[in-house]
C-alpha cells in the first residue's frame, strides 16, 4: 500500500561496520508518491520499466542513501502478504515465518540444526551418488544434441540429494512423486513467489500479467494435488526425523510440512539459483581458472586418498570461488521483516530510526556488491577470499547473516548455510575430478541464470 502505515523502509544494507554513536541521525529520505497510484507506478518500475536491480540502484542514487522509503512489490491489493498462505504448508505457519521470540521457532529450528548435525557424515556419499547420474545425463545429451541444458539436470541433482538426505536414503523416483519432484516443487514455489516475479513474455501485455500475478495471492488449489503427493512422499519416508519431532512435542504432520519447506522452498530453491550461477561464473572465467582448479583439487584429493572433508578444506581457491558466487548472485535476493520495536540502522554515512511495526525490505545484491567494502565489486574475482581476503567473509550476507556467524535457534540465519556452501564446493570438486575444462553459454531465467554446455573436455591426468 502507498500510505505511510503500510509502506516499507528499504534497507540496502551497507556491509562495512560502523559505530552508530559516531554517525549523525538523519530522516529516512524518499516518499511513496500519490496514494495507491504511486504504489502501482513503483510496481511497474520494479517489474517492467527498470527491473529489480535498476529499481533500487536508481533510487539509491536519487536519494544519495542506501536506506530510503519507497513502495515495493507486491503493493495493492496484496501489500500485507509478505508471508504465503498457510494452506501451502498444510495450514501451519512454518519456521521460516515464525519470529525468533516464538517458542515454536526455537523448537523447530533446533530440530533442523540437530538433524543436519546428525546427518553430517552422509553429505558427501549421498551427493556423490546423485551427481554421478547428472554427469552421465550431461555427457549423453551433449553427445546427442551438441549442447546440454544444465538447469534441469541441476534441479534433479538438488532434489534427489535433499530427498535422500532427509528420507533415509530413499530414491524419490520410488515414491509418489516419481520423476516429477523438481517440477512439483517449482510450481509450489512459483505460486508463493509470484508477487516478486515477472515472466517476461512478449506476447502477454504487462497490465494483464500484473493483474494475474501481482494483484492477489495465487490460490493453493492450483498445486494442491501435486503438493499432496510431495507431502506423502516425505511423510512416508522420513520416519526417524518425525519420531524425533514427536519427542520434542511437535506433531508429525507439522514437522513434515516444516521439513518440506526447509528442503523444497529454502534449500532446493536456493540450489536452483546457486548451482547454475556457480557453473556460469567458473565457465566465463575461462581455461586459466579451470587449470588452477584442476591442480588444486586433484592434488588435495590424491593426498587424502579420496574426496573427503579434510581434502576439501585444503582447497582455498575452490572455497573462494564458491563464496564469490554467493556474493555476486545471492540465491535469495529479497528480505522482508516487520520491526518488533524502534530500531536504529546505519549505513556508511548516517543512522536512521525505523519505528515499531514498520515493514523493512532488503535487497541483498546491492549490499554484497558494496564498492566501499569490495574492490571492483561488480566483477567476479575467483581469488577474492583467498588468504588475507578471507577476512572479507564477514561482509557476505547471503544466508541472512554474516558468513562468519553460525545459525542458532535465536536468529533467522539459514540453518542449512554450511551445507549449501559445502555442496557448492563438492560440485566444483566432482566436476574437475572428471573434466579439465568446458565451454558454456548463459542467459537469464525467472530465478537465476540459464546455463547450457557447449563442450566438455574429459580429464587427461
Amino acid at each position: 500500500m502507498a500510505n505511510t502505515k503500510d509502506s516499507y523502509h528499504i534497507i540496502t544494507m551497507d556491509t562495512k561496520e560502523s559505530s552508530i554513536p559516531n554517525l549523525p541521525m538523519k530522516e529516512i529520505p524518499g516518499d511513496y508518491g500519490v496514494p495507491f497510484l504511486g504504489a502501482i507506478k513503483d510496481r511497474y518500475d520494479f517489474h517492467y520499466n527498470q527491473g529489480a536491480d535498476e529499481f533500487f540502484r536508481s533510487r539509491m542514487e536519487k536519494y544519495d542513501s542506501t536506506i530510503f522509503r519507497t513502495n515495493v512489490p507486491p503493493g495493492p491489493f496484496n501489500a500485507r502478504t509478505f508471508m504465503s498462505s498457510p494452506s501451502f504448508n498444510g495450514g501451519y505457519k512454518v519456521c521460516g515465518f515464525l519470529g525468533t521470540t516464538d517458542p515454536k521457532h526455537t523448537t523447530l529450528k533446533g530440530l533442523f540444526l540437530s538433524t543436519l548435525t546428525r546427518l553430517h557424515d552422509k553429505f558427501i556419499p549421498i551427493f556423490t551418488t546423485s551427481i554421478t547420474q547428472m554427469f552421465t545425463s550431461l555427457e549423453k545429451e551433449l553427445f546427442e544434441k551438441g549442447t546440454s541444458y544444465f538447469n534441469p539436470m541441476s534441479d534433479n541433482l538438488s532434489f534427489e540429494f535433499l530427498f535422500r538426505l532427509f528420507c533415509e536414503g530413499k530414491n524419490p523416483v520410488d515414491t509418489s512423486v516419481g520423476t516429477n519432484g523438481p517440477k512439483i516443487v517449482d510450481k509450489w514455489v512459483f505460486l508463493q513467489l509470484a508477487p516478486l516475479i515477472s515472466l517476461g513474455l512478449k506476447f502477454v501485455p504487462n497490465f494483464l500479467e500484473d493483474l494475474v500475478l501481482h494483484t492477489f495471492p495465487l490460490p493453493y488449489f492450483l498445486v494442491k494435488g501435486d503438493h499432496q503427493k510431495l507431502y506423502n512422499a516425505f511423510y512416508n519416508s522420513m520416519k526417524d526425523i518425525l519420531d524425533e519431532a514427536e519427542k520434542l512435542g511437535v506433531k508429525r504432520e507439522e514437522a513434515c510440512h516444516n521439513f518440506i519447506f526447509l528442503a523444497g522452498f529454502n534449500s532446493y530453491g536456493g540450489m536452483k539459483v546457486f548451482f547454475p550461477s556457480l557453473i556460469k561464473w567458473i565457465g566465463t572465467s575461462g581455461p586459466s581458472l579451470h587449470t588452477r582448479l584442476v591442480k588444486e583439487i586433484r592434488t588435495a584429493v590424491k593426498e587424502a586418498g579420496g574426496v573427503t572433508l579434510s581434502a576439501i578444506d585444503k582447497m582455498p581457491l575452490v572455497k573462494s570461488v564458491v563464496y564469490e558466487t554467493l556474493r555476486m548472485d545471492p540465491p535469495v535476493p529479497f528480505q522482508t521483516v516487520k520491526a518488533r520495536k524502534n530500531i536504529i540502522v546505519s549505513n556508511h554515512e548516517a543512522s536512521f530510526l525505523i519505528k515499531k511495526d514498520e515493514l523493512i525490505f532488503g535487497y541483498q545484491p546491492l549490499a554484497t556488491k558494496d564498492s566501499k567494502v569490495f574492490k571492483n565489486a561488480e566483477e567476479f574475482n575467483p581469488d577474492r577470499f583467498v588468504g588475507y581476503g578471507e577476512k572479507l567473509l564477514k561482509y557476505v550476507y547471503w544466508s541472512n547473516g554474516k558468513e562468519t556467524d553460525n545459525p542458532t535457534v535465536n536468529d533467522k540465519q539459514c540453518p542449512g548455510k554450511d551445507l549449501i556452501v559445502l555442496l557448492g564446493r563438492l560440485l566444483v570438486v566432482e566436476f574437475f575430478m572428471r573434466y579439465d575444462t568446458f565451454e558454456i553459454e548463459f542467459g537469464k531465467l525467472l530465478l537465476g541464470s540459464k546455463v547450457t554446455f557447449k563442450s566438455l573436455t574429459k580429464a587427461t591426468s
